[in-house]
């Protein structure tokens, strides 16, 4: 069986052969703290970059997805567009990129993403519905932060992997960043699964997926930031799935509120409604968390097609609509 650890660290080898190299282009920073571990900042003491960006989301994908940019216009606003494709979606996009272990040491606190948590199991009940489990001599985590992390919280992570502090390599980049923006852009594919599996379908049956969504820009306010990055997904974010369902499935997919536009909370930007919820995540609408338009294509000849781009809101979220 594939190791999402082993295939991501395929790219991070390679950035620290050619640190300095990647240091001056991609403009990232690499640190080894004091218990052997490896930590690349990707944008909280740097710019980072858009190159930077698109390996951070496809170490995220355990190396198992291409994530590329295009420039296009909305509106006559010229925007960044994030491409994902993969062949291996579910083992992509929820064993790996799923952010899905909220790490808290001390004060410190991120959201991890990618390979690391198919060893730590986080969470657990995913990797039971994916029937997977990765067995690695190191962990690749990133980490969705305002701040870098120290040997506390490196080897919080190594022991919930079951590896050393020193075989831990983690890539940190806040959300108001170039990086922070991409990578999550490149979640577009991710938040179709991510709502298939929470409507109960299998998502083992999913065979390859694609997406596009426009990447928000820069924003020194981590919570507008939050908001903007998420309204690409909700607002702009298109998906398109192959899939080897049974004829009953597809009909249940006919009648599920697959996108975004089928939440009583859709319309405002995510800020304006985060606001309005009193900034809790559990009293928004959970159906909100969907892409923007989804087709899915069935192996034996059918397709199910919801959702709308709305490219007003995505614009008033950006702050030039």
């Amino acid at each position: 069986m594939l190791s999402v650890n082993e295939l991501a660290y395929s790219i991070v080898e390679e950035m620290l052969d050619y640190r300095e190299e990647y240091e001056e282009e991609c403009r990232v920073s690499f640190h080894m703290l004091d218990n052997g571990a490896w930590v690349v900042d990707c944008g909280i003491n740097v710019a980072g970059s858009i190159s930077a960006g698109i390996l951070f989301s496809e170490i995220c994908m355990a190396n198992l997805a291409d994530v590329d940019v295009r420039l296009e216009h909305v509106n006559d606003v010229p925007v960044l567009f994030v491409d994902v494709r993969t062949d291996c979606p579910a083992l992509a996009c929820l064993a790996s990129q799923k952010a899905g272990w909220r790490i808290k040491v001390g004060d410190y606190f991120a959201m991890g993403s990618g390979p690391a948590r198919a060893l730590a199991l986080k969470p657990k009940e995913t990797y039971e519905k994916l029937e997977y489990e990765d067995d690695a001599e190191y962990a690749i985590i990133a980490l969705e932060s305002d701040r870098l992390p120290d040997e506390r919280v490196i080897d919080y992570i190594a022991r919930e992997c079951d590896v050393e502090s020193e075989d831990v390599y983690a890539l940190v980049a806040p959300t108001s960043s170039i990086v922070g923006s991409i990578q999550i852009s490149a979640r577009i594919v991710e938040v179709a699964l991510y709502r298939l599996e929470k409507l109960g379908f299998d998502v083992k049956k999913i065979l390859s997926g694609a997406g596009s969504a426009p990447v928000a820009p820069v924003m020194g306010d981590s919570i507008k930031a939050m908001g903007a990055t998420n309204d690409c997904l909700l607002y702009g974010g298109s998906v398109l799935l192959y899939a080897d369902f049974e004829e009953n499935e597809m009909k249940t997919l006919r009648e599920q509120k697959l996108t975004s536009d089928k939440s009583k909370s859709y319309g405002k930007p995510f800020y304006d409604l985060f606001k309005e919820a009193n900034y809790s995540f559990y009293s928004l609408d959970p159906s909100l968390f969907a892409p923007a338009k989804l087709a899915v294509w069935n192996m034996k000849g059918d397709c199910v097609v919801s959702g709308k781009l709305n490219f007003e809101v995505l614009l008033k979220s950006f702050g030039v609509g």
